[in-house]
């Protein structure tokens, strides 16, 4: 049985390792952005434009190496892959557990577990729960919490274990209260609102009334008669009305239980010295249900009741003192309603999905929430006065020494797969806790709760120290960037700064560190959080600069260990190695950009920092007096000022230059190779014999490797640097591309080529483009044959070519290809010595041709991606992903939209256009927005955000701010001239922004930043003319600058009084940019799964994904958007399989995971609700696949509204189910708006078009309208004629049931002229007209959501596998327009499918 899956490519280009991961080769980590796996065709600049921070991030030596023993050999690589993942999976057992008062139970635990994490299990279970001072006794001896149990002597199944109560200790007594009071509010989600701890929201369970397994048992059997289907008005095709209140619907669980009142220290702690040494350790104070004031004394012993009251202090024990080792114990004895309450809560505590309660490793915040009662609770009271941090006070000393623990991570050894695991799971654990950190001291400087350490300079001078963190400001405090643009340069350097720090991050090189960096966005001010080199604080920074430069260029310093370590980070970066001139005219050697500075800290390692340009210039925004661009470039009006000149470009663009000059290379090579060895020809073989050699992988120097140059060792292309060094299938193509799926041979597909300016070609499929260029196995033989043997042995004129070859492609080295850049060209200050002039003059081209490569292939390549909806970007999010994947940077958004605007398909790209407006518009919003706010003191926060909403989105013409004085009416004058905050003035001057006046700067600043014009005036026009949504750029601007609003419907539309007050805006959240630490080991188990899969071997595929799940499931702990992308290929693998069951489990949790992590209505949630649909559909729950359904459509229409090509999908996924439960008119309504959309992104003779009408043909059959039936599919019949020929099996099926219809008709017909002619006694014939079957609407859904059985033998798998590559080739090229290999499946059209 074989399966088209979801998107996954073929074998995932190699050049994306670790870093690449989240940004989308995970087949769909994002689902908006498959298009870089889903070039059927690979264009060169497609396969590589994933990768994000860092290919080749092993490529340093050692690593490669410990990573797979079997270097060259990738099949050996991944044997020993699975070998060391047997190691880990040692078997599990069972231990029997005993707690007091409660029977044993068993437990089921794994030999790597600690002993921690059974005490986690207890502190969760509902019976044990309210225990946490206890230690687990094996025969009577203590088991140490930090031992893995395979450690422990003795330990085996069925050993019985002791839940001994231990003392408390103060210490333990507050991890106890802590405890209890998260017990409490363990159903409350004021947490998740409030975006603390780590809580987010999910809303999947009020969709699917609890658990879906165990409600698929009880429910299943025909449930027709009680659905009922009918979607709320909003949902319906057409509807306009947008309303806000239903994306968080009410959750009854969420109706607290309440148990106290009140639990509170109390105002007598501490104990005194004498109450101390009779064991008193803290007073608490209570009051329960029932009104009763308690007063609780904390001894070691244990919890009991004292007899003081509010005044008097009388620690002696009440009578009776109910003596209790746990809290909760004590007050079930002392309240009636604790005690009922409190076991309720846990019970429904325990029925959550654990994915419910789970803290997400980094903080999601939510733009919208509803008026949450602020209760009373001490520990949340305590934690905010005192700078506790993660758990600070359970850690030994204190606070945390950033740098040492970030630091030491990144030193721990990683020879074998349990090491990096180790190692990867503390990088990521430090990395999760930094950011968190960070971010709340962010927040503490910027709401003045952090004295700075230069108190008296100027605000925006200050820097602070909080918890081991430094701070500082994005202003240019001593004109440090004045050259480089000022205040705006200073706001670009953090955002590039992380980027480059990312990027030597994903290198990995041993021996090179970075700081921990991560830069918050809060309130209007930019703040750079940076752990602390030890030592940096004492001295100079002239005095620690042992490398680079402190003042741009004009003095410059090196040092010989610093240059050891870049060296290795030059090949993977693209970092060329150059001489500058520092003050003494003397050069001096560098393998970085000046200002990236060395300090070597007192702990001996070395640090680099300041890597704000680790990439080279953009110079489309870069103008250089007396330089000219390549012609592409000023076709398009470039270079432009920008606000800065750190403008640079991103590295995802750089890896696609580099590839796309990589292909041109070979190309080059083989043309001239042909010219010379005309007449050897026939003894070189033809290029299948070559391929031949590939395939069984003998050669680790197949087309991989290219030749080796005199200094740097083996050179090899960007995108095969770590193709050896992956668990690869044996069949797995070249590295050049990713063929397509069906291409067994393994036959290089080279990508898209490229003309020497960087235009691009028409892209090539597999076979034709390697006869096109018949010298290319020539071309690749002798690029081997020079890095086999130095070059020795080969005849002048070949090394003639590759030096040609070389020299046209800008190569740094003139024997192999190797293409670098020096990040220092056209940087103010910078000198370089006279030697080095024709070096300089290449690098200045090479930077040109990079910048002429963005505009005249990247862009149109991603147009074309959406064209054929490859890429499907929903919102700003998804747009700006699918842009920097493709090493786009968001400057150039103006002129991805100016380029929509020109496309002759300029209709098909209606989506994107209007995305990107909407972006564009919030964007400039979210730059004025940014200085607005700093003019705005804190008390006025709310009504000066709300004014700017009303200004921003509000018809209402003359919105007047509301001076926030009335609160404290007396003394309000004094006030005002008191407090200034940093850049203050006038505090008042916010007040006096006007609609138009907001809008005037908003237009002006699209012209000035995005060379874009926008000719609108208010927010009506906007809409009016882009067809925008006004709840839509509230949930962009929102969500970009940190506002959360009261959920309630807002009434924007009204011109008579504003649409928000300041009782709207809830709150204001940072938003953080920080480094995302990978599992390497995890994501190339993935990477093989998914090629087992696409190859037709689905066991193993689902082995290799399950395993990939452990190993992320290991260092990332259970929450991840990885582990998301993971748990949806299973689900789908185990669909397939048809294990329904466990696909609904597996999807159940993508789902959960895809809310909390990313958001309840990010696009990859609205796409996870789908796969659940369909699923559930599966299992017999279809009230449930149609909730979850009109639930993805309304996040849809919030989220971009209803004209966008995936809403079509939606549309028939609903008009299916619908159809299936026999509501035909409504199942109408959504089938025919999906035919509308379809038709309009993918041209009325697609074969989705086809489909479509097939479906609506069916509905009408359905409903017995015959007329209608015949016209739709007719319409289908002449599109697959078209398309497909007479004899394709589609159109058949076709002309099949056009008959079918019109004997249908024809026997209406006949029936109802019998009753016209004889009246009530004329003999009926009885129709047949039938509901649909249940699984003849399962197979429709299938195929429109891209899955197909088709039960076959091995043997046949062969032939349909060559079959499919002999149809994709003949295939004429205007086919290919739209053929997105997605989840309409084309390729059902083109299988033999015998259902």
């Amino acid at each position: 049985m074989v399966s088209k899956t979801d998107d996954i490519p073929a074998t995932v280009p190699t050049s994306n390792t670790n870093d690449g991961a989240e940004e989308g080769e995970t087949p769909g980590t994002r689902d908006t952005m498959k298009e870089s796996l889903k070039d059927p065709c690979a264009c060169g600049h497609s396969s590589d434009s994933t990768v994000m921070n860092g290919d080749g991030s092993h490529d340093h030596t050692e690593e490669a190496e410990s990573k797979q023993e079997g270097g060259g050999d990738t099949d050996q690589g991944e044997d020993a892959n699975e070998q060391e993942v047997i190691v880990i999976q040692d078997t599990g057992f069972t231990v029997k557990i005993q707690a007091p008062g409660t029977e044993p139970f068993d437990l089921q635990v794994s030999p790597q577990e600690m002993v921690q994490e059974i005490h986690q299990v207890l502190m969760d279970r509902e019976d044990t729960c309210h225990r946490t001072c206890f230690s687990l006794q094996l025969d009577g001896n203590v088991l140490d919490n930090f031992a893995e149990l395979k450690s422990i002597d003795g330990l085996q199944e069925g050993s019985l274990l002791k839940v001994v109560e231990e003392p408390y200790t103060v210490r333990e007594a507050r991890i106890h209260v802590r405890h209890i009071r998260d017990l409490l509010k363990s159903l409350d989600p004021s947490d998740a609102y409030n975006g603390v701890d780590c809580n987010s929201l999910s809303f999947l369970s009020v969709f699917t009334d609890g658990d879906l397994g165990e409600s698929g048992k009880r429910k299943k059997g025909s449930e027709l008669e009680q659905i009922d289907c009918t979607p709320p008005e909003h949902i319906l095709p057409g509807s306009k009305e947008r309303p806000l209140v239903p994306l968080q619907p009410q959750n009854k669980d969420w109706k607290p239980l309440q148990c106290l009142k009140v639990l509170t220290m109390s105002g007598w702690n501490p104990p005194p010295g004498n109450r101390k040494m009779h064991g008193d350790l803290m007073y608490l104070y209570l009051v329960t249900m029932e009104e009763r004031h308690v007063s609780v004394t904390a001894s070691t012993r244990g919890f009991y009741l004292n007899q003081s009251t509010t005044y008097t202090f009388n620690p002696k024990p009440a009578n009776p003192s109910f003596l209790s080792h746990s809290l909760v114990e004590l007050l079930s004895q002392i309240s009636p309603t604790f005690k009922r309450n409190f076991t309720a809560l846990q019970r429904k505590r325990v029925q959550r999905h654990p994915f419910e309660r789970i803290a997400t490793p980094f903080q999601v915040y939510s733009w919208t929430a509803p008026q949450v009662d602020h209760a009373m609770d001490c520990v949340r009271a305590e934690d905010a006065y005192t700078s506790r941090l993660g758990y600070e006070e359970h850690i030994p000393g204190q606070t945390r020494d950033w740098n040492e623990e970030l630091q030491t991570t990144r030193e721990l050894p990683r020879k074998n797969l349990p090491e990096r695991l180790l190692r990867e799971r503390a990088i990521f654990k430090v990395h999760s806790d930094f950011a968190a950190a960070a971010t709340r001291g962010a927040m503490a400087v910027i709401d003045g709760n952090v004295m700075a350490i230069n108190p008296g300079e100027d605000t925006r001078m200050q820097m602070f120290i909080w918890n081991n963190i430094f701070f500082s400001l994005g202003f240019d405090v001593r004109d440090h960037y004045r050259e480089l643009g000022g205040d705006s340069a200073a706001h670009a350097a953090p955002t590039n700064d992380l980027n480059g720090v990312r990027a030597y991050g994903a290198v990995d090189v041993e021996g090179l560190y970075t700081l921990g960096t991560v830069v918050v966005d809060y309130r209007g001010y930019r703040v750079t959080a940076q752990s602390i080199i030890p030592g940096i604080l004492e001295r100079e920074q002239e005095q620690s600069v042992v490398y680079g430069s402190i003042d741009f260029g004009k003095t410059v310093v090196t040092h010989p260990k610093y240059l050891e370590l870049l060296e290795k980070t030059s090949r993977p970066l693209k970092v060329q190695r150059h001489a500058v001139l520092n003050e003494k005219d003397e050069a001096v050697e560098l393998c970085s950009s000046v200002e990236c500075k060395g300090i070597v800290g007192n702990d001996g390692r070395h640090y680099i920092l300041d890597l704000l340009r680790t990439f080279p210039p953009d110079l489309n925004f870069l103008t250089v007096e007396g330089e000219e661009l390549s012609p592409e470039s000023q076709r398009l009006g470039f270079p432009r000022p920008h606000r800065h000149r750190l403008a640079c470009l991103r590295q995802e663009l750089i890896e696609a230059f580099v590839e796309h000059r990589y292909l041109l290379f070979m190309k080059m090579a083989a043309l001239q190779l042909m010219q010379h060895k005309a007449s050897k020809e026939h003894k070189a073989g033809p290029p299948e014999s070559q391929l031949a050699l590939e395939e069984g992988g003998a050669a680790p120097a197949s087309a991989e490797s290219v030749p080796a140059s005199a200094e740097g060792g083996a050179e090899v292309p960007p995108q095969a640097e770590n193709a050896s060094a992956e668990p690869e299938p044996p069949a797995a193509p070249p590295a050049e591309a990713a063929p397509p799926p069906a291409a067994a041979n393994g036959s290089s597909a080279l990508a898209a080529t490229a003309t020497e300016n960087g235009e691009c070609e028409g892209p090539l499929e597999g076979k034709e483009a390697e006869e096109c260029i018949p010298g290319l196995a020539q071309a690749k033989e002798l690029a081997e044959a020079l890095a086999a043997e130095d070059g020795t042995g080969i005849d002048p004129r070949s090394r003639e070519v590759v030096l040609n070859a070389c020299k046209a492609v800008g190569s740094i080295s003139l024997t192999s290809f190797d293409i670098r850049f020096n990040p220092d060209i056209f940087s103010p200050g910078v000198r370089f010595p006279d030697d080095s002039s024709e070096d300089i003059l290449k690098q200045k081209q090479l930077l040109k041709d990079a910048a002429a490569f963005l505009l005249s292939c990247q862009i149109p390549s991603l147009v074309k991606d959406c064209l054929d909806h490859s890429a499907l970007p929903m919102d700003g999010t998804t747009l700006t992903e699918a842009l920097h994947q493709r090493g786009i940077n968001i400057r150039y958004l103006g002129d991805v939209l100016d380029f929509v605007d020109k496309t002759p398909a300029r209709v098909q790209l209606d989506h994107l256009y209007k995305i990107g407006i909407s972006e564009l518009i919030t964007r400039c919003a979210k730059h004025i927005f940014k200085t607005y706010l700093q003019g705005v003191e804190l008390s006025a926060l709310s009504a000066a955000v709300s004014h700017f909403l009303n200004c921003f989105l509000s018809s209402f013409p003359d919105a007047v701010a509301h001076l926030p004085a009335d609160e404290l009416v007396s003394r309000r004058k004094n006030r005002r001239r008191r407090n200034r905050v940093p850049g203050g003035g006038d505090n008042t001057a916010w007040a006096s922004l006007t609609p138009g006046e907001l809008w005037k700067n908003i237009a002006s600043e699209a012209q000035s930043y995005y060379h874009f014009t926008l000719h609108c005036e208010s927010v009506d026009q906007a809409v009016e003319r882009f067809g925008l949504q006004k709840i839509t750029l509230l949930r962009e601007i929102s969500i970009k600058t940190g506002i959360q609003i009261l959920i309630k419907e807002y009434n924007f539309d009204s011109r008579h009084k504003p649409t928000f007050t300041e009782e709207d805006i809830l709150n204001i959240f940072p938003v953080v940019k920080h480094v995302n630490p990978k599992a390497s080991d995890a994501f190339h188990f993935f990477q093989s799964g998914q090629a087992k899969v696409q190859q037709g071997f689905l066991k193993e595929g689902c082995e290799l994904i399950n395993e990939a799940l452990n190993l992320f499931n290991n260092v990332y702990g259970a929450m991840h958007v990885e582990i998301c992308a993971c748990l949806r290929l299973l689900a789908r693998l185990n669909y397939i399989m048809g294990d329904h069951q466990e696909a609904l489990s597996n999807q159940q949790k993508a789902v959960l995971m895809s809310e909390r992590v990313l958001g309840i209505e990010h696009p990859n949630t609205i796409q996870e609700y789908m796969h659940l649909a369909l699923y559930c559909f599966a299992n017999g729950q279809l009230s449930t696949a149609l909730r979850l359904l009109y639930r993805a459509r309304y996040l849809m229409l919030l989220v971009c509204g209803e004209d966008h090509p995936e809403m079509a999908l939606l549309d028939s996924n609903i008009g299916l189910v619908l159809h299936g439960v026999m509501e035909y008119d409504l199942s109408l309504r959504f089938l025919e708006n999906a035919l509308a959309i379809n038709s309009k992104y993918h041209g009325p003779r697609s074969l989705k078009v086809a489909l479509s009408h097939h479906l609506v043909a069916r509905v009408y059959e359905s409903k017995a309208e015959f007329r209608s039936a015949l016209q739709h599919e007719k319409d289908g019949y002449t599109i697959y004629k078209n398309q497909v020929g007479e004899s394709h099996e589609k159109t058949q099926e076709s002309s099949e049931y056009l008959k079918h219809l019109t004997q249908q008709a024809v026997a209406l017909q006949r029936t109802m002229n019998e009753i016209y002619k004889n009246g009530s006694n004329a003999s009926i014939m009885p129709l047949k007209f039938t509901a649909p079957s249940m699984a003849s609407v399962l197979e429709q859904l299938n195929i429109i959501n891209g899955i197909i059985f088709i039960p076959l033998s091995q043997k046949d798998l062969e032939t349909l596998k060559a079959e499919v590559q002999r149809r994709q080739q003949l295939q004429e090229p205007g086919k290919s327009e739209e053929q997105p290999e997605d989840s309409q499946l084309e390729l059902n059209d083109k299988l033999p499918v015998d259902d």
